[in-house]
């Protein structure tokens, strides 16, 4: 995770983001400032729940407003590989800092293989890291909805070259307009999936999607578009050094959720949520987007 230097609303990234709101009567020292408790208040929860969290201290110069959301640049994978990712922002590209990779490093894990993808912002291909793909990596399966942020030849490219298959679909909000990341319309957890069915509006899609699920025994945890609004699909699961697994979301998605819908994930897994309600309303992301997790090696 990645402590901001200087959280703001960005102005760039709100062209295709439609979770981002701005509010004119909350000054950028406030936004910065809560953010900032935010952030520390989140950290403490998953560490209280014995999740071992590596936080990267953002540097202040140059500014990167949604520096709080390492997810979209950096994956590190189990077989030692680290892949860095072509972003569709330009401010957002300043954010791949050796700085916070070497966190990881001194937090003892191994990086061994290095795939580098930036290389496609200058043909404008994108594809923002976990934002716009899940992955469902025992079942070797990469989902992703196609928007400006996720081009499905890169998304094709990555996979042949990790040995994953891509499950792509489309997926757009209720004014019609592409969800711009994967992971606002669908968590996927080790025997479970949260997902907004509503936005996939070929049925054929929906099918394969469903049939996807059914195959790799997740059981179908389905959200409306109003949850999805309120960051309900932007849950990561995590393990504790317990073992123990925990669905991570923020205060808003926990408490979009409906009574019956807490009851089927919490047989599924334990869950964590935090207020974090500045970094959802002007970053236009949530408890998800804020965490890269780590399967490296030690």
């Amino acid at each position: 995770m990645v402590r901001p230097a200087h959280f703001a609303f960005n102005e760039e990234t709100a062209a295709n983001n439609a979770f981002q709101s701005r509010d004119n009567n909350m000054s950028a020292e406030t936004m910065a400032q809560n953010a900032l408790r935010e952030f520390d208040a989140f950290v403490a929860r998953l560490r209280d729940a014995g999740v071992q969290v590596i936080v990267a201290e953002d540097a202040p110069e140059p500014v990167k407003p949604d520096a709080v959301f390492p997810n979209n640049w950096v994956t590190f994978h189990q077989d030692g590989l680290m892949v860095t990712y072509p972003m569709y922002a330009l401010t957002r590209r300043q954010e791949r800092r050796q700085e916070v990779i070497d966190a990881v490093l001194k937090a003892g894990f191994q990086i061994t293989k290095r795939l580098n993808l930036e290389g496609n912002e200058g043909a404008g291909r994108f594809l923002e890291g976990t934002g716009s793909i899940i992955f469902d990596h025992p079942n070797r399966l990469a989902y992703a909805c196609l928007s400006p942020r996720t081009d499905a030849g890169l998304l094709n490219d990555l996979c042949r070259q990790i040995d994953y298959q891509p499950v792509v679909f489309h997926a757009v909000d209720g004014h019609n307009q592409e969800i711009y990341h994967t992971n606002v319309m669908m968590a996927l957890g080790e025997t479970f999936v949260v997902i907004c069915l509503d936005t996939v509006r070929d049925v054929e899609e929906r099918r394969m999607l469903e049939e996807k699920f059914a195959a790799t025994g997740k059981t179908i945890v389905e959200i409306s578009p109003a949850q999805m609004n309120a960051f309900a699909g932007n849950m990561l699961q995590v393990r504790n050094a317990g073992g123990d697994t925990i669905l991570v979301m923020s205060e808003q998605a926990y408490r979009a959720l409906t009574p019956a819908q807490v009851s089927v994930l919490e047989t599924h897994t334990r869950l964590l949520h935090s207020p974090i309600d500045t970094i959802e309303t002007y970053g236009g992301g949530s408890a998800r987007c804020m965490m890269a997790e780590v399967f490296l090696p030690v």
